[in-house]
């Protein structure tokens, strides 16, 4: 079987992002990007999602997090896709219902090459710890639109921030988990029109 890994740089004035992904990993995260709580989300996703994932970013986080933070959103994008490569074999459709104590998210996953967020959360703070709680749309915005997915998160309910953020990203994890999962019995591409 061919390796199902993706090297990424993204140089800009802003940032400096080196990734390298392993889709079929077993939950290695080693990710340093300056913002602890995006540290905390990244290692997460991988554990969950059974991921090897290294990242080193340099940001112009003395600005705030916003730039940072989405550009990793859309490295982590770029190297799905390019780990995936023609997608053949792959489940591609997967959902999950996570709970985190008093909030539950809802998380689908469509690895179809076109690119939709559908996101309704309504998170109760604007900021958890010192992490701009809008920044989380914004990476998942980066993430779908690179990726080239269609990835739906309802939230009905919860009220603690930190609890909600972290259900997306489980639910995430196990999405991904299970859409890049190949399928002995897709011998090609897993579309009526032969190609995603």
């Amino acid at each position: 079987m061919k390796k199902r890994i993706a090297k990424i740089e993204r140089k800009t004035k802003e940032t400096q992002i080196e990734l390298v992904l392993n889709i079929d990993g077993e939950g290695i995260c080693n990710v340093s990007t300056g913002i602890g709580f995006l540290d905390h989300m990244l290692e997460l996703l991988t554990k969950h999602a059974l991921f090897n994932l290294d990242i080193t970013a340099h940001g112009d986080i003395q600005v705030d997090g916003h730039h940072t933070v989405e550009d990793i959103g859309i490295c982590l994008g770029l190297g799905i896709k390019e780990a995936l490569s023609d997608k053949k074999g792959i489940r591609r459709f997967s959902n999950a219902s996570i709970p985190m104590q008093e909030t539950l998210a809802n998380v689908a996953i469509d690895i179809s090459g076109r690119s939709a967020l559908v996101f309704n959360a309504n998170f109760h703070n604007e900021k958890i710890g010192n992490f701009d709680v809008e920044l989380i749309r914004e990476f998942l915005e980066a993430f779908t639109t690179n990726a080239g997915v269609n990835l739906h998160i309802n939230i009905p309910y919860g009220t603690n921030s930190h609890h909600m953020a972290e259900a997306v990203f489980k639910g995430m994890a196990k999405v991904l988990c299970e859409a890049v999962r190949l399928d002995e019995r897709i011998t090609g591409i897993p579309s009526t029109k032969g190609v995603l």
